[in-house]
């Protein structure tokens, strides 16, 4: 039986709930990632903290976080122009929407206010460093011929879970990153494929609760433009 799509009040009501949902991917996902053994190994967990471990999951679910929020802003989305605004209210319910999520599996309130900063944080330096991302991409890509349109919609499509991917490798490895590319490697190999999963479905690869999103958006476009 198909499930009925959701009705909301508000595209307000609807961003968030649709924040909520991703976050509560990404959480899983980092969790997964946090358990896989191969993982475990690289980042040497046999001679590290309980303090460290925390530390380290931590780092892996804020980038998810921050991830998300780069994705939906991302210039190079294919989705309609009307879609953008959407995009926008859920980028800007993205953090409160994982403060929400912690407060519901019971993290303390002090700890809330840890998070809130971590992720401001976050945001603000893989923000800043995604154009150093862009700029050594392009270098590179350059080196052997000349860049075409084709390696510039590639370069520029990879830039968020690239930049996302070296931040959450530097601090996790509290910047000692030589001799750590393995690790690097396996974290980008995670980040991207849960990048290029929920891209898919920002872009309509398949149904999904994204997917009905844009069907109650576009009613709700209808209804206000009839109510005129």
């Amino acid at each position: 039986m198909t499930k009925e799509i959701p009705q909301f009040e508000s595209f307000e009501q609807m961003a968030e709930a649709t924040a909520e949902g991703l976050v509560k991917i990404g959480a899983h996902h980092a969790f997964q990632l946090f358990r896989d053994r191969e993982f475990r190994r690289l980042a040497n967990f046999d001679i590290l903290s309980q303090v460290e471990h925390d530390r380290v999951f931590n780092e892996l679910v804020v980038s998810y976080v921050v991830l998300i929020i780069l994705m939906l802003e991302a210039p190079d989305l294919r989705v309609p122009t009307e879609f953008r605004d959407y995009l926008r209210l859920m980028k800007e319910r993205v953090a409160r929407a994982h403060l929400d999520y912690l407060k519901s599996v019971g993290v303390q309130e002090e700890h809330l206010q840890g998070w809130e900063k971590l992720i401001d944080l976050r945001c603000h330096e893989y923000a800043k460093d995604r154009h150093e991302v862009r700029a050594a991409a392009m270098q590179v890509e350059s080196e052997d011929k000349p860049l075409e349109l084709g390696d510039l919609t590639r370069i520029q499509m990879l830039v968020p879970v690239q930049t996302v991917a070296i931040g959450c490798h530097e601090h996790i490895c509290r910047g000692e990153t030589k001799g750590r590319d393995a690790l690097f490697k396996w974290v980008l190999k995670w980040l991207s494929k849960f990048y290029v999963d929920i891209r898919l479905r920002l872009e309509g690869g398949k149904v999904t609760p994204i997917m009905k999103a844009k069907v109650v958006w576009k009613q709700m476009i209808r209804r206000r433009r009839k109510k005129k």
